[in-house]
């Protein structure tokens, strides 16, 4: 007999899922055993919201949908932020909860509501299996997740349905369609003459870019045409970022955007591919003139109207690269006035270490310095990530993980540990994550985790004792200081009596030090706590 649980989990060992994170209660006990049994291991997160951040870092790392287990009623409230995470973030993420039946949900009412209303407004789907349909319900949740741009899909699954036998179920899951390139025509025609006409062509990268693997594509192109490359947050790395071509990222630094958007201004030819604006402010919004020819590669059709392109093509990132440049002749001398090298001097100028030696800027700059360059990071919201994405230069995609859409607190960590867990590397890269000290404060059960999962990750908490980025907000608006700041926790000791290192640090040497012992750890985490002080991000992005 094979039941819908079995079914679930069978489906999703096919669809390469190997890890499965949560917290477990009675309606979802039979699902973990089916998890355990088709090859998929369950992590024991402290939190469901945590748990579904290690989900993100898993598929980061592997490439298979992150799967999120969450018991009936509160293990489902707890679960919003990170599955309305995933939906902003564009990440595909298998939700299974449990339920009561249909028919006893009518006259039982004990923590009992409505799972499906709660997150349609935050999934790309919400399914309950059915009888007969368990296995259409699986499949069509891993292709919707996996479509064009991914995202969450979550399945509820009855109680009396988990342990019933299903029918065999068809032997092809239903695949995920590919993207197609552009079809050939009068739009395609039309972007290739620009091309051949453009003297200062920018491109502009996304996360659409990395979920469809097409950074080789666009740092061929760029490289091709001489053309300047500028990434949001999540799209870091498409490009090397030593390389002379590449601008670093854009999307909450009004100093970077100084620079970037007047340049972005100037261009005759403004190529997006695979950009969702969803990681950027405000200021990003109708960033173009209304003549300036904007050429559109995306994963899906432009309905956020942040932006008006001028040409749109949807589908194939790589595809349609190549199909832009068949037959282009090379631009002879792009950017005659060298206009992109002057930006990227002045973005390193802008965002140098303190002149007086120590500071966030300084931490980042030791920490780049001492640390691999396959390095993953993994930055916390608030004012240390905006800094962060600006200093941290990547060799490559997903070197560099946080929440950029949603901008959601307490994600660093739980990131950290997916990504660590998934990487099968036996000599894997360090992991760092990089938080505030009120974020960290937030997840600090899920240290615990790292412990019981031996993972070395290497937490780099900055110390402040303020909502540093909220309090520059509030300040701004001479308003007076509240609700921003709190007293300090002694994280080193915190950190040794969950079961790893801790250290506190005041000046470069010392974070040096710390953090090139901490590289050689290898069975459990290390915490640094790096004293800044407070307003520390004053006037630094």
């Amino acid at each position: 007999m094979t039941t819908a649980a079995q079914i679930i989990a069978e489906r999703l060992a096919h669809a390469g899922c190997r890890f499965a994170f949560g917290i477990p209660g009675g309606e979802v006990l039979s699902i973990l055993d089916a998890l355990g049994a088709a090859g998929i291991r369950f992590v024991l997160a402290k939190h469901e919201n945590a748990a579904g951040f290690m989900a993100e870092g898993a598929w980061h790392q592997t490439g298979a949908p992150g799967i999120l287990v969450a018991t009936i009623g509160p293990g489902v409230a707890n679960a919003v932020n990170v599955i309305a995470n995933a939906h902003q973030d564009r990440v595909p993420l298998i939700v299974l909860t449990g339920c009561v039946d249909p028919a006893e949900a009518y006259t039982y009412t004990h923590q009992v509501f409505d799972h499906g209303a709660l997150l349609a407004p935050i999934t790309k789907a919400t399914m309950t299996a059915a009888p007969g349909a368990v296995a259409t319900v699986v499949d069509r949740a891993l292709m919707l997740a996996r479509e064009g741009r991914p995202g969450p899909v979550h399945i509820d699954l009855p109680i009396g349905l988990a342990d019933a036998a299903e029918p065999a179920p068809p032997q092809r899951p239903r695949p995920v369609p590919a993207p197609a390139g552009p079809a050939p025509g009068p739009a395609l025609a039309t972007a290739r003459h620009w091309l051949e006409q453009a003297r200062r062509p920018l491109i502009i990268a996304g996360l659409d870019v990395v979920t469809q693997g097409a950074e080789a594509a666009v740092a061929g192109f760029a490289a091709r045409h001489g053309m300047p490359v500028i990434t949001t947050y999540k799209a870091k790395g498409v490009i090397d970022e030593a390389a002379p071509l590449a601008l670093g990222a854009a999307g909450l630094s009004p100093k970077a955007d100084a620079l970037l958007l007047p340049l972005v201004a100037a261009a005759d030819l403004v190529i997006l591919a695979g950009y969702d604006p969803i990681e950027m402010r405000i200021g990003w919004r109708a960033p173009f003139g209304a003549d300036q020819r904007v050429v559109d590669l995306a994963a899906v059709a432009n309905t956020h109207d942040m932006h008006r392109e001028s040409i749109g093509f949807v589908g194939d990132i790589a595809a349609g690269l190549a199909a832009l440049d068949d037959g282009v002749a090379l631009l002879a001398d792009p950017w005659p006035d060298g206009e992109p090298a002057a930006v990227r001097a002045a973005l390193g100028a802008a965002f140098a270490p303190e002149a007086e030696g120590w500071g966030p800027a300084t931490a980042f700059a030791i920490a780049r310095r001492v640390l691999p360059a396959e390095t993953v990071v993994t930055a916390d919201s608030g004012a240390h990530r905006i800094l962060l994405s600006q200093i941290w230069t990547c060799p490559a995609p997903r070197r560099l993980l946080q929440s950029s859409a949603l901008c959601t607190m307490g994600c660093a960590l739980p990131l950290a540990l997916g990504s660590a867990l998934a990487d099968p590397s036996p000599a894997p890269a360090p992991r760092l994550v990089v938080v505030g000290d009120a974020g960290l404060e937030m997840v600090l059960g899920e240290l615990a985790t790292a412990r019981d999962l031996a993972l070395p990750v290497i937490v780099l908490v900055m110390v402040d004792e303020s909502l540093a980025l909220i309090e520059m907000k509030q300040r701004a608006r001479q308003m007076p200081n509240l609700g921003v700041d709190f007293a300090p926790t002694d994280f080193a000791t915190v950190a040794r009596a969950l079961g790893g290192e801790g250290i506190t640090v005041a000046d470069a040497d010392g974070l040096e030090e710390a953090l090139t012992t901490a590289m050689a750890r290898r069975d459990r985490f290390t915490v640094i706590a790096c004293v800044i002080g407070r307003r520390a991000y004053e006037g630094k992005f």
